[in-house]
């Protein structure tokens, strides 16, 4: 059986942590009296938060974690601070138990890293507990290191301890947890060359090298969406996204809104804030929008101007912009397009697009911190516009009107310099593996192959498990899929996406999740 790890959440779980709470510190180790209902809870157990190890639906370890000064070390060691080292955040470790037929097993090593990620994730950089003598070699390849007297009485002496980061990765488990895999859409796996460019020396954004390198990335990016102009901003596909809205502002005229997921439903906040006079087509989620239904909400609302998103990546869906730029000409009217997940992650044709939006991590394969707008033509400052959005600023100026990180620049040109069309085609064979894997045991996936995007699935997890404490464990075994964002979890989904990832790394991935899925 797989032994999987979480935190205590259902009230049978609590029911057996007190159970186990009390064989160990009752039976095992003198420390409470005995009672009829062989069960012990912990005095701080409404503040404790329970790291779990399962066996199926049974509680075979746990440890809790608690922040709440005074601790019960504070109890034992007068000015317990002047033991500790420097810190920012600490908690306080208890109840470390394990059912004795696991004792032999790798279960001890695998709650450690476990806590060592979940205080990684609270943003503790130091952990106390006060460890029994009986198993100080046990904790020390855990990586806790003792410190002051033992504390306790004779039937049951226990060794304050801490753990750090350091320490932690210095110690057996430490050396023994796998590297960590990322199936995220962004950030995405980086290149040692990507990484090591943005180590160079900064230079000044005023420089003649650095405006070179501007000139060489702009022409770059206009070169793979097949683009005439292009814009490089410091700041993320929202900047980009509000440039966009900041332009179309300009127009006066009514345009229409479409969306069929999260990203497009956040383009009609960006419209809103900026104030522009819009209608919305609105399909549910993962559902593509029907060529004549466009053009009637066209007619029918008088719309000078569409934007939507290209790549939803909410649900892996890839709108159809064939046939958008189709109905756009044929209405005479301009196309706008949020492209920040499908830049670098399929062939992308910006012809006859008035204005889109990208980003230099996701696809692309840089660092976040730069977006981009591609427009077809020239655009003049305008005055009624917040200077960091005027995109006709960043025209006259060749994308440098204000400070640039030379840094991530770099970053972006090395990352420019690999070969995308061999991407696209191993991305899409290694997704069509995975799809045919995903099905074959009987998961929904959200959004049909045609028309999905190429490089991420979205998979309806069943109703009996939740996406949020799958996403949980999966991530206890060193795999990083997608499922915190809220509109996930509402709606039970979660989402692996493949860029950058090899197919041996997809199967590994996958054995993992085939086992989490079948464990009670």
């Amino acid at each position: 059986m797989l032994i999987t790890y979480k935190v205590a959440s259902t009230e049978n779980e609590f029911e057996q942590i007190h159970r186990l709470n009390y064989k160990t510190f009752v039976l095992e180790i003198p420390q409470h009296q005995q009672n009829k209902e062989q069960k012990l809870i912990d005095r701080f157990h409404l503040q404790n938060t329970y790291l779990i190890a399962c066996d199926g639906p049974t509680v075979v370890g746990m440890i809790a974690v608690r922040d709440q000064r005074p601790f019960s070390l504070d109890d034992k060691l007068e000015q317990l601070d002047l033991y500790l080292p420097p810190h920012k955040s600490v908690c306080e470790l208890r109840l470390l138990a394990v059912q004795k037929e696991y004792r032999k097993s790798r279960l001890f090593f695998g709650l450690a890293q476990h806590l060592a990620s979940y205080c990684l994730q609270q943003r503790y950089d130091l952990a106390i507990m006060s460890g029994t003598v009986r198993q100080l070699k046990l904790y020390n390849q855990m990586g806790f290191f003792p410190f002051a007297k033992l504390v306790g009485t004779e039937d049951a002496l226990y060794q304050p301890m801490y753990l750090t980061k350091e320490t932690f990765n210095a110690s057996l488990a430490g050396r023994l947890q796998p590297r960590p895999l990322a199936f995220l859409p962004g950030p995405v796996p980086i290149k040692e060359e990507v990484s090591a460019s943005l180590q160079n020396m900064a230079i000044s954004h005023r420089s003649t090298t650095f405006k070179k390198m501007m000139r060489n990335v702009r022409d770059s990016l206009c070169e793979m969406a097949c683009s005439i102009h292009v814009q490089i901003l410091m700041g993320t596909g929202t900047l980009a996204n509000d440039c966009i809205a900041a332009q179309l502002g300009l127009r006066k005229e009514k345009g229409l809104i479409l969306a069929n997921g999260e990203f497009g439903e956040r383009l009609i906040d960006h419209a809103q804030r900026a104030g522009l006079n819009f209608a919305v087509l609105q399909k549910p989620w993962g559902q593509p929008f029907d060529k004549n239904e466009v053009n009637n909400s066209i007619q029918t609302e008088g719309a000078k101007w569409l934007w939507t998103v290209y790549g939803e990546t909410s649900t892996g869906m890839l709108n159809n912009i064939t046939m958008l730029k189709d109905v756009c000409n044929n209405n005479e009217i301009i196309l706008c397009l949020d492209v920040i997940s499908v830049l670098g992650s399929v062939p992308l044709d910006l012809s006859n697009v008035y204005l889109a939006s990208g980003v230099s991590g996701k696809g692309v394969g840089g660092y976040t911190g730069l977006c981009f707008v591609f427009h077809q033509e020239n655009i003049l400052p305008s005055p009624s516009i917040p200077r960091y959005l005027d995109l006709g600023l960043y025209q006259i100026t060749e994308s440098v009107p204000f400070s640039h990180s030379s840094n991530l620049l770099q970053a972006l040109q090395s990352a420019l310099e690999q070969d995308y069309s061999e991407r696209y085609k191993v991305t899409e064979d290694n997704l069509t593996f995975l799809r045919r894997e995903i099905e074959s045991i009987g998961l929904s996936i959200i959004v049909p192959k045609i028309g999905a995007l190429p490089y991420i699935i979205t998979i309806q997890i069943p109703k009996y498990k939740s996406s949020l404490e799958f996403g949980d464990i999966m991530a206890s075994f060193g795999f990083k899929l997608h499922y915190e964002s809220s509109y996930l979890i509402e709606r039970n989904w979660l989402q692996i996406s493949i860029i950058g990832r090899q197919e041996e790394e997809i199967r590994q991935m996958l054995d993992t999740f085939k086992e989490v899925l079948a464990s009670e």
